[in-house]
């Protein structure tokens, strides 16, 4: 389908939202379709827009990227695949005034997570958000509190809670097998493929992408190019805006997200109150600011302690092939628990577990059937729950950042030894796009 400029250009000055405007809620019959617009979707989001159009009873209705190319490549085959065009949106305040679409899913920058998914309950829209669902601590307690002020589902994108073994583990972890647990492990080993990124060079970005809707919430920045990579776009579209704080969250966010949501979730400990991290970016030549090594201690009331670490530069399996180079280990004072191997006593011999594993459902599948019920508790986490999971990256980033160990409130969830930390837990919006105060 030919696409007219209008409809990939838009007009954003037409398209200022109306704050708090929740559509009426839906009630579905067990054959109505649910209307999706897929956000964001150069990476990741093409798993979305495959689970939507795989799943009975939804349809594509809309489709929305900042760049013209993808978003035309998307719409081409949506249509092909659908036998029905999406309509095509740039500016996603635009998708969130259109009634035809109960559901959206994003798989934006992370800069964009949460205020996409708070705009989206605010008008009446279930949310899908991919990992994490928050850039800033801030801005998931916005998240929880829109989620619950409007009565909308929002499912973080972390699939772990989906599976059928882990779901089984947890649960037997959580009832004592092993013992109480007083040290959660997390690690993300991505070597092979996480390299130096390259240097930046002030240019022009290019013309089918819209750099300031990409912006979005963030500062505004100059678009750089790539000098090292001339093939790339620039620096940091569309994957290395991961190693900059004004964008990503890290590797720790990035990948790290995944296994700290499982380490958080086995641990069942909420919030620390003590956390440190150290580390830095070695080896590599370029111009990213994340750490590719980074270790990360937290401390909770009950003195039990959650370990994180990232290496980017190489690793041995720690765990054996079975685990691979990411994954989670739980030590009780009874025995010990390694992901994807199974549970052990302290001389190491398996324990059995006789249990069947749940009947399961894929991460996807449970969010069109929590959207068609309008539960939150049909998806496997609660929104407080995705809070923590990115907190817990967002904390270790922050103590990293300040470079000494930082003393944390749960209630409140400031620090109490650090006001440059406290000013990291919000960022400075650019007008128009901020993140409102809800809690």
């Amino acid at each position: 389908m030919a696409l007219t400029r209008r409809q990939f250009i838009g007009s954003s000055a037409a398209a200022v939202l109306a704050a708090g405007t929740m559509a009426k809620g839906t009630v579905w019959g067990a054959n109505d379709r649910i209307g999706v617009c897929c956000i964001g979707f150069n990476g990741r989001g093409k798993s979305h827009i495959d689970a939507a159009l795989k799943n009975p009873g939804v349809e594509i209705v809309a489709l929305c990227d900042v760049d013209a190319k993808v978003l035309e490549a998307g719409v081409k085959m949506v249509t092909e695949k659908q036998g029905k065009a999406p309509k095509a949106y740039r500016d996603v305040r635009e998708v969130m005034k259109d009634p035809n679409v109960q559901a959206v899913m994003t798989a934006t920058p992370n800069h964009w997570h949460s205020l996409i998914t708070v705009w989206g309950v605010q008008n009446g829209k279930h949310v899908y958000v991919e990992k994490p669902m928050a850039h800033s601590p801030f801005e998931g307690r916005q998240c929880v509190a829109a989620a619950a002020k409007h009565q909308r589902v929002v499912m973080h994108g972390t699939q772990a809670r989906s599976e059928s073994r882990l779901i089984r583990d947890i649960g037997l972890m959580r009832s004592g097998l092993i013992g109480k647990i007083v040290h959660s492990r997390g690690y993300v080993y991505k070597n092979g493929n996480r390299n130096a990124i390259g240097h930046g060079a002030k240019g022009a970005a290019p013309e089918h992408l819209d750099w300031k809707l990409w912006q979005g919430p963030s500062k505004d920045r100059e678009f750089l190019l790539n000098a090292d990579h001339k093939e790339k776009p620039g620096l940091y579209v569309h994957y290395d805006w991961h190693w900059f704080w004004e964008y990503g969250n890290g590797e720790i966010g990035n990948q790290g997200v995944h296994q700290m949501d499982v380490a958080y979730w086995g641990h069942g400990r909420s919030k620390p109150v003590k956390v440190s991290s150290t580390g830095g970016r070695y080896a590599w030549d370029d111009d990213a600011e994340t750490p590719n090594t980074q270790a990360t201690q937290f401390t909770y009331e009950d003195g039990s302690m959650l370990t994180f670490e990232v290496r980017n530069l190489g690793s041995f399996n720690e765990g054996g092939e079975a685990a691979g180079n990411c994954g989670n280990s739980f030590f009780g004072e009874k025995g010990y628990y390694i992901r994807d191997m199974g549970f052990f006593d302290y001389q190491n011999k398996p324990i059995e577990v006789k249990d069947p594993a749940p009947e399961g459902a894929d991460c996807f599948t449970r969010f069109f059937t929590a959207v068609r019920s309008g539960k939150q508790e049909d998806v496997p986490m609660t929104v407080e729950d995705s809070h923590f999971s990115c907190l817990h990256c967002q904390l270790g980033n922050i103590a990293y950042r300040i470079k000494h160990t930082l003393d944390f409130d749960p209630a409140t969830e400031k620090f109490t030894n650090s006001n440059e930390a406290n000013a990291l837990l919000k960022r400075d919006y650019r007008e128009g796009f901020e993140v409102p105060e809800i809690a």
